[in-house]
């Protein structure tokens, strides 16, 4: 599946930078990861947790507890301004019915903090 080779990916890059901001801190191990997850990113959670879990052991994240908060959509009508979530997939203005606008939000994919000892 495409997805979960891409969230191998990334997951490896959210390792490779909290290990290099964790070693540059003098850090002896990762404790808590703090990532936000946009829901647009197509992202899922549990895959995420399973190649941490693969690919984190021997590493200063051994044991680190992964906490992921996701961001709904948040869209900007391009029609009237109005500002909505979209429910289901519907990107119509609940305000003019126009379909469509800005993303604002629900894109993200970030390390927000790291905890470490």
């Amino acid at each position: 599946r495409l997805v979960i080779m891409h969230e191998l990916s990334i997951t490896q890059s959210v390792l490779d930078i909290v290990i290099e901001h964790a070693k540059r801190a003098g850090a002896q191990r990762i404790i808590t990861i703090n990532l936000v997850v946009g829901d647009l990113t197509g992202f899922v959670d549990d895959s995420i947790q399973f190649y941490f879990d693969m690919l984190s052991p021997d590493t200063l994240a051994a044991g680190a507890q992964l906490v992921i908060r996701r961001v709904p959509p948040r869209v900007r009508c391009r029609v009237c301004g109005q500002e909505f979530e979209p429910k289901d997939f519907d990107w119509t203005c609940p305000h003019c019915m126009a379909i469509g606008g800005d993303i604002l939000s629900g894109q993200e994919f970030q390390v927000e903090s790291i905890e470490v000892e």
